[in-house]
């Protein structure tokens, strides 16, 4: 007879090998604590749900305190990051006391949530509309409250894991040009 639980672990590790072949673009979710203070994680898992109303969603640990927070609060923003956002990125991929002394960070206007206001090349200030448990993780849907464009540099993304950059970046261009 098969050890479960080692099937279990090779269908696991097929799945994180499957996801890694699926190139996403990054982000930084973030949110308040109920103490006041900034949480924020990595999160490549998050798309588009509907236009109207303007709805997203991202997948996030059951064991993250940004989660809690999220739960809590009702709210949180999306922070898009473009392509010299890389370390932001590892540094809200790990657990640490306090990823945001890394970072160059204020507060949105409307709900006062923690932006990423160099790494980030858009903000969507998002209100909890809906959450479902999904295994090892909770499927948040996010009210896209308002949407702030900071920059027009291009995406980073991250499959294989390693980051990458949008081909045929206008910044890439440019290099070549001189």
């Amino acid at each position: 007879m098969e050890n479960v639980d080692v099937v279990a672990a090779d269908r696991s590790a097929d799945f994180r090998s499957l996801m890694a072949g699926f190139p996403s673009g990054v982000a930084v979710v973030t949110a308040v604590g109920a103490d006041g203070r900034p949480l924020g994680l990595t999160c490549s898992s998050l798309s588009a749900v509907s236009a109207e109303p303007p709805l997203l969603l991202v997948c996030i640990d059951n064991r993250s305190r940004t989660l809690a927070a999220v739960e809590d609060s009702g709210a949180f923003a999306v922070n898009l990051l473009h392509r010299y956002g890389q370390e932001a990125a590892r540094t809200f991929s790990v657990s640490g006391p306090d990823r945001f002394r890394s970072v160059r960070w204020s507060r949105t206007g409307g709900a006062g949530l923690p932006r990423l206001d160099v790494d980030a090349r858009a903000i969507a200030e998002c209100r909890v509309y809906s959450t479902q448990a999904a295994g090892d993780h909770t499927v948040v849907i996010g009210e896209v409250r308002s949407v702030e464009h900071l920059t027009a540099a291009a995406p980073l993304l991250y499959g294989l894991r390693t980051y990458a950059v949008w081909p045929g970046d206008p910044d890439d261009r440019k290099k070549e040009d001189r």
